[in-house]
């Protein structure tokens, strides 16, 4: 058995047919002075460039499985072109392990990407930072968020910048790189209802439980404020002028929050009126010796 494998072997490696296809692979193509290339070297350059292709379409659905179809459209742009980048440095890689020599091409394609980095190096960090917001869903359209002391309801997240509108409808346009820079504060990823606060002081010898009763009235009859769950005091502290009291709330619209904690402001000033509660304001005992 061995034997007429042998021989099989031996009759195919003496044919015609292997010499010739062995001549045909083994041709070189020139290019240049310094580079040579042969037709088995591009065989092997065009199933690597195919495997390639293969994986990172594997790669893809991956990543973009949980995406939302608008969300996955914009993220294949971005694909297209770091696909593009990959086949190049994998075409490089393969040209050097088949033997041939790319050291120029290397050189040139390092000096031309360093030049594009350096100029379009936030370009660059906004579109990454995109990237990253389209797939960790940090940030969703409708949701409100402060970053860098602004808040606004974001209406459009694109790849290089997030678009957001404030409360007094201007608009406001994110570089999406200052996420990575700065803490992002998401007031609605846990949900739409937030929990406010609304501070005062009284002053003192006042009737903190009537203080309490008041406070908690004011927050119970405003239309903005959920019933559950329900309106709490909090006695914060012995201030140096004032009892200092929060009372603490949720809303189902965070974003226009100062219009019912205004609403509340004015309605504890009414009751604290009519019930003969002071608010007072900072006051300082000056006392001259005479000598």
């Amino acid at each position: 058995m061995i034997q007429d494998l042998d021989h099989i072997e031996e009759t195919i490696t003496n044919s015609g047919i292997w010499e010739s296809t062995k001549n045909f692979l083994g041709l070189h193509i020139d290019i240049g002075k310094d580079i040579s290339i042969s037709i088995l070297d591009i065989i092997i350059i065009i199933t690597v460039i195919f495997l390639t292709s293969v994986v990172l379409r594997i790669v893809l659905k991956i990543i973009t499985r949980n995406l939302p179809t608008e969300d996955k459209g914009k993220f294949n742009v971005v694909y297209g072109y770091f696909r593009w980048v990959i086949y190049l440095i994998i075409f490089l890689i393969t040209l050097h392990n088949v033997g041939v020599n790319v050291t120029a091409v290397f050189a040139a394609s390092a000096a031309l990407l360093i030049g594009i980095g350096l100029a379009l190096q936030t370009l660059f960090q906004d579109i990454i930072s995109g990237v990253f917001i389209l797939i960790d869903q940090t940030v969703h359209v409708g949701d409100i968020i402060e970053i860098d002391s602004k808040v606004g309801r974001v209406e459009e997240i694109k790849l290089r910048t997030t678009r957001a509108v404030t409360i007094d409808n201007k608009v406001l346009v994110i570089p999406n790189h200052l996420y990575l820079e700065n803490s992002l504060y998401n007031w609605t990823q846990n949900g739409s209802t937030t929990r406010e606060n609304v501070e005062v002081g009284v002053a003192y010898g006042s009737d903190v439980q009537l203080v309490r009763k008041l406070l908690l009235q004011a927050a119970s009859t405003n239309d903005s404020v959920l019933s559950e769950p329900e309106p709490s005091v909090v006695f914060t502290n012995f201030g140096e002028s004032s009892l200092d009291f929060k009372l603490v709330f949720t809303l189902s619209d965070s974003f226009k929050a100062q219009f019912p904690k205004s609403e509340i402001r004015f309605e504890i000033d009414r009751l604290f009126r009519e019930n003969n509660v002071a608010i007072p304001f900072p006051q300082r005992d000056i006392h001259i010796i005479r000598k």
